[in-house]
């Protein structure tokens, strides 16, 4: 069964298609999958393909769109996102030690969900924050620097007991 999209939906879309000139409207993709994400927690195939027709460009384009960018989220992910830099300035000052004690700590393997969907952890590229190596992003949204194994144990501490209260 194809990916449809509500008539509520259909209507964010067209705001953001209207900020374009018609035949640039492809230039809406990164934000009709934000809305796609925000609404389903993550972007299936089928709504990338349902994007490609509302918007008039090919399945393709919008599936490259997706997967370069790493806020996009391809399949279901936990609560928290948990995207630590591994490019070369954060491997340099610990940025893989720091993805693997994550992965350690939480029982999971990179890329993976925890089985309470409470965190799922990611690789990440570069986050531009080199100086301040290793980095880290919260549910694309909260940077955090110098991320030694002690400081990532209190951030899973304070998210997990963030999570209980909720």
């Amino acid at each position: 069964m194809s990916y449809q999209l509500s008539d509520a939906t259909r209507a964010r879309f067209d705001r953001e298609v209207a900020k374009y000139p018609y035949e640039l409207r492809q230039s809406a993709v990164m934000a009709c999958l934000a809305i796609v994400q925000q609404e389903e927690g993550h972007v299936s195939r089928g709504a990338e393909d349902a994007i490609a027709a509302h918007l008039g460009m090919a399945p393709i384009a919008v599936y490259e769109v997706t997967t370069f960018y790493n806020m996009y989220n391809q399949k279901p992910v936990g609560k928290f996102k948990l995207n630590v830099c591994a490019n070369l300035p954060c491997q340099l000052r610990d940025g893989q030690k720091a993805l693997d004690h994550l992965c350690h700590k939480l029982g999971i393997e990179q890329g993976g969900t925890t089985a309470d969907g409470l965190f799922t952890v990611q690789k990440s590229e570069c986050l531009g924050a080199c100086a301040d190596s290793p980095v880290m992003l919260v549910n694309d949204r909260q940077m955090c620097s110098f991320m030694t194994t002690e400081r990532l144990d209190e951030l899973v501490d304070v998210l997990r007991a963030d999570a209980a209260k909720a």
